[in-house]
């Protein structure tokens, strides 16, 4: 850790040219990451970032300068680069560090105390379930990844805060083939723990699963261009749609600047009255949970949207100064290397009281979208277009067969206001979220949940 007497010059420094606030960020973060290919280890690496970032800002100007060392010579060099973009005198003094926040989190088993046999043994496991699926799983890749992050920001206002946060994840990749041609299945579980999560995976039933998603897609018809009919959205990664074409417009980055299609919009009624959002970073063990923020400001539970009506934005201390807007524990970055801007952590659909079933029976011809793919997204307007990974056709209120190849076409606007059925169990899937302050980790989440119609795009005929 560094010492205090050091943070406060630093801070200090950074203020010497007319800047109002300045702020330190420093990480120690340890990664390992093992790659199988068939059964056979293809990478096995570890790589250390170490360093820390200054930042310096005058109203909303933002400066910042980084370093890859933590001694005093270098994090002054990198106060006074920050400082050397203002030209003004110093008007501002730091304060006593009276706002003091710990991390209390230590995990079970670090991933520092386990060796890649243990890593390679895990994957090996799931590896070869998938492999024995099925004659036509011609290839599997299984990866294992952890990073065990320490950090420590503090700044001009008197905040000081570390914490300790290790995340685990594993990723099966099977891929199916019969010719030519070939289908993928993939599952990536993973939480904000030490190695002890491992402990509750199935890896033979996540390998099987993999296998089998690729398997049942090999055989699948192409998906009709069916036009606008009604969707099911299984839980898990579908939440990948309200993380992409709804709450990224509701972060700071994008509506402090007017970039986002729900602009001015607090209080009003954005979504049906059966839909709640919420982005929660204060999960115990979740994939995209911190104790505070990287500005060293707690996490909190952020209700987005309420009963349809829009209640929150996403905020870090920068883009509070372009708007009134109360911080909500927001701002993350990758590393040192990226000055923090408002980002998501567990984002999801509350829990609702229909039933999943029912859901199905009751919506005639459409598509249930049983595992959701990547897509684009346009925030200034949330028109989107995601792909499928698993899909089944529904005739009749009834599973008719799955089918590959399906794409969802729509604007996140919309799709809210026509959510009608919101299931009672909800659960969440891991993933890497990329915006201007880097990739970091965030959960995306939702019961299983209905939209009366969506465009359904696919290179197939009527079934």
């Amino acid at each position: 850790m560094i010492e205090r007497r050091i943070v406060e010059n630093v801070l200090g420094a950074a203020l010497a040219t007319g800047g109002d606030y300045s702020e330190l960020f420093a990480e120690d973060t340890e990664k390992n990451v093992v790659v199988m290919v068939d059964g056979k280890v293809e990478d096995a690496s570890y790589r250390r970032v170490f360093g820390a970032g200054v930042r310096v800002l005058l109203g909303a100007r933002c400066i910042y300068a980084y370093t890859s060392g933590q001694d005093e010579k270098a994090l002054m060099e990198t106060a006074k680069a920050a400082a050397a973009a203002l030209k003004g005198v110093k008007e501002h003094e730091t304060r006593a560090f009276n706002a003091l926040r710990k991390g209390d989190y230590a995990p079970e088993t670090p991933y520092g105390a386990v060796g890649n046999a243990e890593r390679i043994a895990l994957i090996r496991r799931a590896s070869q379930a998938a492999k024995a699926y099925s004659d036509e799983i011609t290839q599997v890749v299984a990866r294992f990844m952890d990073v065990d992050q320490r950090v420590t920001v503090a700044n001009s206002l008197g905040v000081w805060a570390e914490d300790r946060r290790p995340r685990g994840r594993v990723a099966i990749q099977a891929v199916a083939m019969k010719d030519g041609d070939a289908q993928t299945g993939y599952k990536a579980p993973g939480r904000g723990e030490g190695f002890e999560q491992f402990r509750h995976y199935d890896m033979e039933a996540l390998g099987a699963a993999a296998a089998k998603q690729a398997v049942t897609m090999l055989h699948a018809p192409q998906c009709p261009a069916a036009g606008a009919v009604p969707v099911v959205i299984d839980g898990g990664f579908g939440g990948v749609i309200l993380h992409e074409a709804c709450v990224h417009s509701l972060e700071a980055t994008s509506v402090a600047k007017g970039n986002s299609e729900f602009c001015g919009k607090l209080g009003q009624v954005v979504a049906s009255p059966v839909v709640t959002a919420v982005d929660d970073g204060t999960l115990p063990g979740e994939w995209g949970s911190i104790r505070f923020d990287d500005e060293g400001t707690p996490s909190q539970r952020n209700v987005l949207i309420e009963n349809g009506v829009l209640k929150s934005y996403l905020f870090d201390y920068r883009d509070t100064r372009l708007m009134e807007h109360p911080l909500t524990g927001s701002s993350r970055r990758e590393s040192y290397e990226f000055a923090p801007t408002s980002r998501m952590t567990n984002t999801f659909f509350a829990p609702g009281t229909d039933d999943d079933e029912e859901m199905i029976r009751t919506m005639g011809t459409g598509l249930y979208a049983a595992s959701m793919g990547g897509g684009s997204v346009n925030p200034l307007t949330g028109e989107f277009n995601f792909a499928v990974d698993e899909a089944y056709w529904v005739k009749d209120g009834r599973i008719f067969c799955p089918v590959r190849g399906a794409t969802l076409i729509g604007k996140g606007a919309d799709v809210l206001k026509k959510i009608d059925r919101v299931g009672k169990h909800m659960w969440m899937a891991p993933g890497m979220c990329g915006s201007l302050s880097g990739s970091v980790p965030t959960n995306v989440g939702q019961p299983r949940v209905r939209v009366t119609d969506i465009v359904v795009g696919g290179k197939g005929g009527m079934l």
